[in-house]
């Protein structure tokens, strides 16, 4: 198990950026969150197995139809265990 951290940037809130990766993380098996961020990013946390989490980073790269994404800032982070679903953060 791998955890994700990423920061995504663009035009990515009020486009239902943070429920379409929640339903996309949901559909992977994963667990974590999406929250937006004060300064217009969108943060995003998810853990489960690496090929999930590679097909969660390529949604993140592209995101929903109505966003426009410019950046996408990843870290990899060691797992634990406080996440059991995939939700939005507010």
């Amino acid at each position: 198990m791998n955890r994700l951290h990423a920061v995504v940037s663009g035009h990515v809130q009020g486009v239902f950026f943070r429920a379409s990766t929640q339903e996309k993380g949901r559909r992977l098996g994963l667990a974590g969150w999406a929250r937006n961020l004060p300064d217009g990013r969108v943060e995003v946390v998810a853990q489960g197995s690496q090929p999930a989490l590679d097909a969660l980073l390529a949604y993140l790269h592209r995101g929903p139809a109505a966003a426009r994404v410019d950046d996408v800032a990843v870290n990899w982070e060691a797992p634990d265990d406080t996440l059991r679903d995939f939700g939005v953060r507010y």
